[in-house]
């Protein structure tokens, strides 16, 4: 554990004043950082290490839900439904009930770091070892150290873990508090706006984020998709087709922008030069992930349309 303490921030802008070059800073760095914690749930080392401990691996989703929910404990569905928010209970419920069962949640968190330093070994071949990805590290990890976890359940969860001593795996280890501490920030602000977690889709959907397809595999039924569109047409945020009206992009625009800037305050706690000089030493790992094929070319993040 660092000794910095977690949420102080003292002189640091509120997110409230940020500049737009500052929060396209905040977006540049989420957008480097995704595709290197996400290696986790495509990764085919991460699978054999799920399926020796027995899960099913032939598809994703039976991994996925354990993968990501082991450091909340032995937890039931109702509290990872809570903390992933998008997927339906049932779903989410389908693949938690007997995860537990299978491997304690101890197992899996041993098993997802093996699985991870074996991933970014073959993706990255012999620069897992070079300085820069090792100054890479050490500046996400302050980065990752100094996240204000208050209300932000997956980022606290990660940031209690150990960090393990090599630095590709300190990489992906602040990657992922990163990324959660994000995420957390951007339930907030889709409460804030109102949309609840099947309207969270379908108004994204609707901006052309990424296809309805893409976002059905969150496990809601035709008709309670249909319901959550009728809900926003309602609204006025959709029209009868499915598409965003003005005050529909207005609103996703703004959940954005709200968490661009919950997700600040790390990168604000790094400086403009340590967090410019991150990026500019995250760019050949995130072209190795990317040029390895493993992550879909459309998630439900909309990187790169919104």
């Amino acid at each position: 554990m660092s000794e910095i303490v977690r949420g102080d921030l003292r002189g640091v802008e509120t997110a409230e004043s940020l500049t737009t070059v500052e929060l396209s800073r905040v977006r540049r760095l989420w957008h480097l950082l995704e595709p290197l914690h996400a290696v986790l749930y495509y990764a085919p080392e991460v699978f054999e290490e799920a399926a020796a401990l027995g899960y099913d691996t032939e598809e994703r989703w039976p991994s996925y839900f354990p993968l990501r929910a082991a450091l909340l404990g032995p937890v039931g569905g109702e509290r990872v439904t809570s903390a992933f928010y998008s997927f339906n209970p049932r779903m989410v419920a389908e693949h938690i009930d007997p995860a537990w069962s299978i491997a304690s949640p101890a197992a899996v968190l041993k098993a997802r770091l093996r699985g991870m330093d074996r991933a970014y070994r073959a993706i990255f071949g012999d620069r897992v070892d070079s300085p820069e990805l090792a100054e890479a590290a050490a500046l996400a990890r302050r980065a990752a150290e100094a996240v204000d976890t208050a209300g932000r359940p997956l980022a606290a969860a990660n940031a209690e873990l150990d960090w393990p001593e090599e630095p590709h795996l300190q990489l992906w280890q602040a990657a992922t508090i990163l990324r959660e501490h994000r995420g957390d920030g951007h339930l907030a602000a889709l409460l804030v706006a109102g949309l609840d977690p099947v309207e969270s889709l379908v108004s994204f959907a609707a901006i052309g984020a990424a296809s309805v397809e893409r976002f059905e595999s969150r496990g809601w039924s035709p008709e309670e998709w249909t319901a959550a569109r009728e809900r926003l047409v309602a609204r006025g945020l959709i029209d009868d087709r499915g598409t965003a009206t003005r005050a529909g992009r207005d609103l996703r625009q703004e959940v954005e922008h709200r968490t661009d800037r919950l997700a600040a305050a790390p990168w604000q706690f790094l400086g403009r030069a340590d967090s410019d000089r991150l990026a500019d030493l995250l760019g050949e790992f995130w072209v190795a992930v990317l040029g390895s094929g493993l992550l879909p070319s459309e998630s439900t993040l909309g990187i790169g349309k919104v």
